[in-house]
C-alpha cells in the first residue's frame, strides 16, 4: 500500500509525501504495472523536487521499465534536463540503450534537445555509438531533425565532439548525403568544413 501511494506521489509531484512515506517503509524503487519506477515515473512528468527525494532516498537512476527506459534514458531522450543532470550525479550507465539500441545521446540529438546533447556530450557519452536503425546520433539529427537552427546547432557540437563525419547508416549513405537530399545547406556546410567527403559510402 505504501509503494502505491509512493507512485502516486511521484506522478503529483508532490515531494514532501514521498519523503514520508520512504520514512514510513515504501521502497524508493517501487514499480508500476509498466515496469516503471518512481523516479521513472516522476521523471515522465518532469517532477524535479520528486525526482531529487527520490534520487536522494536511493532510488535507482538506471531501472528500466519494460519498453527498457530508464530515468536516465529517458530524462536524456526527452530534454528534462535538470532530472538528467542528478542522473548523471548519481551513477548514470553513459553505456546504457534503449529499446532501440541506442544511447541517450541518439534522440536527445534527434528531438533537437541542445542543452541536453550538450550535456550528455560533456558527460562522455560516445558519439558514434550506432543503433539498431543502423544510425549515430549525427545521423539522426539529419534524418529525423528539421535542419533548423537547434538540429544544426547540434550537428556542430557533435563534430566539436569527434563524430566520425563519414560514418554512413546501414544502406551506406553518409550525413553528408543525408544533408544534401534534405536540402540543409547550413548542415551540409558544417560537414563539408569538418572535412567531409563528397562521395557516399563509409570511409575506407
Amino acid at each position: 500500500m505504501l509503494d502505491k501511494e509512493l507512485l502516486t506521489a511521484a506522478r503529483l509531484g508532490n515531494a514532501a509525501e514521498i519523503s514520508a512515506l520512504v520514512e514510513r517503509g515504501a521502497q524508493a524503487d517501487a514499480r508500476d504495472e509498466t515496469g516503471a519506477t518512481a523516479l521513472l515515473i516522476a521523471t515522465h512528468e518532469n517532477n524535479i523536487e520528486a525526482a531529487r527525494v527520490l534520487i536522494a532516498a536511493g532510488a535507482d537512476v538506471n531501472a528500466k521499465d519494460r519498453i527498457e527506459d530508464s530515468p536516465y534514458l529517458y530524462a536524456g531522450a526527452r530534454g528534462r534536463l535538470e532530472i538528467l543532470k542528478m542522473t548523471l550525479a548519481h551513477g548514470a550507465d553513459l553505456e546504457s540503450t534503449n529499446r532501440y539500441g541506442g544511447t541517450a545521446l541518439i534522440p536527445a540529438a534527434e528531438r533537437g534537445h541542445v542543452e541536453t546533447v550538450k550535456t550528455l556530450i560533456d558527460a562522455g557519452v560516445a558519439v558514434d555509438h550506432v543503433n539498431r536503425l543502423g544510425w549515430t546520433a549525427l545521423l539522426e539529427a539529419i534524418i529525423l531533425g528539421n535542419g533548423g537552427d537547434s538540429h544544426t546547432e547540434i550537428v556542430g557540437l557533435l563534430i566539436e565532439a569527434g563524430a566520425d563525419v563519414d560514418l554512413a547508416d546501414g544502406d551506406g549513405v553518409t550525413p553528408l548525403a543525408h544533408a544534401k537530399r534534405r536540402g540543409f545547406r547550413q548542415i551540409e556546410r558544417l560537414l563539408l568544413a569538418a572535412g567531409a567527403h563528397q562521395t557516399a559510402g563509409m570511409k575506407a
